[in-house]
């Protein structure tokens, strides 16, 4: 199985191609203002005009408003939703596209029970546990903690970097892979070649 790669925290229109260019299958725009990868709706815009077809557009958000989703929406073209927060499954499916719902990961939570109540979403993103941010924090988690046989899809996330993805897609065996920080020059300025050799360690395992 191939395992798909999605390059998050885009916030210029350069590092999109250049994450398209390279093979990544979908790009994330995060709208979500405390973290330093947010971006503006005429930002997004101009990330989403400038790329190819067949290139997911991602948007991440974490506990927003409907009137904050709407007006993403209204904006820029999405093609899938990510909620990060503690939004509910019926807000999560309530805006005519499909969604991932993410989780982050720790010893003393039950990941199954969590997100039993999302099997609408079309996959599981796993992240690192942190106790004030939300995704983007370079930080990993034990995959020992991932219970086999999950209901949805897992797109794995969490500290990963070009050089550890590949031991990650051997371990996990995902549907598809998250990575942030992990090929940035400087938050939210990302770096073309930690892409490609992000990408390529993909590829060596799942070719």
């Amino acid at each position: 199985m191939r395992t798909r790669i999605k390059i998050c925290g885009i916030t210029r229109a350069q590092d999109a191609r250049a994450a398209a260019e390279l093979g990544a299958d979908a790009i994330g725009l995060v709208f979500y203002s405390p973290s330093p990868r947010n971006v503006s709706l005429a930002q997004a815009r101009a990330i989403v005009a400038e790329l190819p077809p067949f290139v997911t557009v991602v948007g991440l958000f974490v506990d927003p408003s409907r009137d904050q989703v709407e007006a993403v929406l209204r904006a820029c073209t999405i093609n899938l939703l990510q909620f990060h927060g503690d939004e509910a499954p019926d807000f999560c499916g309530g805006f005519g596209l499909p969604y991932i719902k993410a989780a982050r990961v720790r010893a003393d939570a039950d990941l199954v029970q969590y997100l039993s109540s999302y099997r609408a979403a079309q996959g599981w993103l796993l992240d690192a546990y942190h106790d004030r941010l939300y995704g983007g924090t370079g930080a990993s988690f034990d995959w020992n903690l991932i219970p086999q046989g999950l209901a949805r899809p897992v797109i794995l996330s969490g500290g990963l970097t070009p050089g550890n993805v590949g031991a990650a897609v051997r371990r996990v065996r995902p549907w598809a892979v998250d990575v942030s920080s992990g090929v940035e020059a400087t938050k939210g300025i990302k770096d073309a070649a930690k892409i490609a050799a992000f990408i390529v360690g993909v590829k060596n395992e799942s070719a």
